[in-house]
C-alpha cells in the first residue's frame, strides 16, 4: 500500500517529541552530576586616586582645540578647491563632447 507524502511527513513530526524524550532519558542517566559551586569574594586593594591640576589641563585642551580647529580649516579649503577643479573639468568634457 502506498502512502502519501503528507501522510509520511506527518509520522515523521509525531515521533519527534518521542525523540526527544529518549535523548534526555539517555543524558539524565548519564550525564554528569554537578555539585554546587561556593561563591567567593577577593578583596582587592583600593585604588590610589591622582589629582590633576585643573590649569594645566585646560590649557592643554586649549592648545589642542586650536590646533585642530586650525587643521579642519585648511581641509575644508582644501575639499572645496577640489570640488571647483572637478566641476571645471566636468563643465569642459560637455564642452568638447558638443
Amino acid at each position: 500500500m502506498a502512502y502519501s507524502e503528507t501522510r509520511i511527513v506527518i509520522g515523521g513530526i509525531a515521533h519527534i517529541p518521542v525523540l526527544i524524550f529518549i535523548a534526555n532519558f539517555i543524558k539524565g542517566k548519564f550525564g554528569i552530576k554537578t555539585e554546587e559551586t561556593k561563591d567567593t569574594v577577593v578583596k582587592g586593594e583600593p585604588v590610589k586616586i591622582i589629582e590633576v591640576k585643573d590649569t594645566v589641563v585646560k590649557e592643554g585642551k586649549a592648545e589642542t582645540l586650536m590646533e585642530l580647529s586650525n587643521k579642519l580649516d585648511s581641509i575644508e579649503q582644501k575639499a572645496d578647491e577640489v570640488y571647483e577643479k572637478v566641476k571645471k573639468k566636468k563643465k569642459d568634457k560637455k564642452k568638447k563632447k558638443k
